[in-house]
């Protein structure tokens, strides 16, 4: 692992644009990855201004083609990828006798197979490297469950089961799995979206310890420790970054 590049998923904004950032901080060559070629390329252009490496590439996770293209120009552009963070997602509520096959099954396409076509094209880098890291988000919602979220504490939750077993296989060859598990976390295109009223988002912080919303660089300072060389003896691991929401 001379040389690190990191594969973010869903980084063109929010969580998954800021733990491009910090990693770059650290030294690490970033393929910024979004369905939005464009806002990918903003955060790419931000990263190398302030001194960073980073190539952006577009892709729909749920689509292996999709991905197998975007991964190779990361190769060809920044070296092997020996980092991957599984960001991308969608979120909605439903309430549970609403919803639909088809949510269901775009909600699973996106959150749980697209985090494994993604983590299944990029390992045999890391296998070739001799170590790598695995990083996915997940939920507070698949620990705790969620009403109206049925679809997506599910898919979350398998998300977690899925870094379990990555943890498992995948050790002997020096490569750690493990997810982080936000709760609410501001400035991000699902919140925006979700919480729209000021009542609401009150509600939330009031349900926590810590009593402030989470910020996408809180997320990130999870991330960045997580790939360090410091945390390589941590594995299948769910850490909470969720102002003590879940405890």
């Amino acid at each position: 692992m001379k040389k690190r590049v990191a594969l973010v998923t869903g980084a063109a904004a929010g969580i998954g644009r800021q733990i491009g950032l910090r990693l770059s901080r650290d030294g690490i060559a970033i393929g910024v990855l979004d369905r939005e070629l464009d806002g990918a390329a903003r955060v790419a252009d931000e990263i190398v201004a302030a001194g960073g490496d980073a190539v952006a590439v577009a892709a729909d996770i749920s689509q292996r083609h999709q991905v197998d293209a975007a991964v190779a120009e990361v190769r060809r552009a920044l070296g092997p990828v020996t980092i991957v963070v599984n960001n991308a997602g969608i979120s909605a509520q439903v309430p549970f006798q609403d919803l639909t096959d088809e949510q269901w099954d775009t909600m699973m396409a996106v959150n749980l197979k697209g985090t494994f076509i993604v983590t299944q094209v990029v390992l045999p880098d890391m296998i070739a490297a001799g170590g790598g890291r695995i990083v996915n988000i997940s939920s507070s919602s698949a620990q705790s469950g969620a009403a109206t979220m049925a679809h997506y504490s599910a898919s979350k939750g398998g998300v977690i089961a899925l870094t379990k077993t990555l943890a498992q296989e995948f050790g002997r060859y020096s490569i750690t799995a493990n997810n982080i598990a936000p709760r609410f976390v501001m400035n991000t295109v699902m919140s925006e979206k979700q919480f729209t009223e000021d009542a609401t988002r009150d509600a939330i912080i009031k349900a926590g310890p810590i009593r402030r919303q989470g910020e996408p660089e809180d997320i990130a300072g999870a991330c960045a420790w997580l790939v360090s060389d410091e945390a390589g003896y941590v594995t299948g691991q769910t850490i909470g970054v969720n102002g003590g929401r879940y405890i």
